[in-house]
């Protein structure tokens, strides 16, 4: 899975956990395009909810456990913590971590990742990358 491009990971993805996100755009746009999305939302093992379209409009589902699989996680938390969501990701059969991080945070954070196996990618934005997509293959 190491080295694959941003538009293979959404093209290969139909599940997607997310974990944080800088706003609300990251799992509402993900619906949108077809992705089916959960999201930790929270330090605690229950805080997932499933984001649905209901209505025209996103929202959000609590499930209260972690899905079975998802084939793409998307982490917007500090580097500190990415070593734990990366076995999460293994976990759950994930092929990809997306992260979003500081510029000077990237070697690591692909050293981590891809000694897991797993595709690491960190541009360009999630959302505008679904958008340029076209919305899920």
């Amino acid at each position: 899975m190491p080295g694959m491009t941003a538009e293979e990971v959404l093209r290969a993805s139909k599940v997607v956990l997310v974990v944080d996100w800088p706003s609300r755009e990251v799992p509402d746009t993900l619906v949108r395009a077809g992705y089916d999305v959960v999201v930790h939302g929270g330090p605690a093992p229950d805080d997932y909810s499933a984001y649905v379209l209901g209505g025209g409009e996103v929202v959000a589902k609590r499930t209260g456990v972690a899905p079975d699989h998802v084939d793409l996680v998307y982490s917007y938390r500090p580097l500190d913590e990415l070593s734990g969501i990366v076995e999460q990701a293994q976990r759950l059969g994930a092929g990809a971590v997306w992260v979003q991080l500081p510029a000077e945070e990237s070697a690591p954070a692909r050293t981590i990742v891809e000694a897991a196996g797993l595709a690491f990618v960190d541009g360009p934005y999630l959302p505008d990358a679904v958008r340029a997509l076209g919305g899920r293959p």
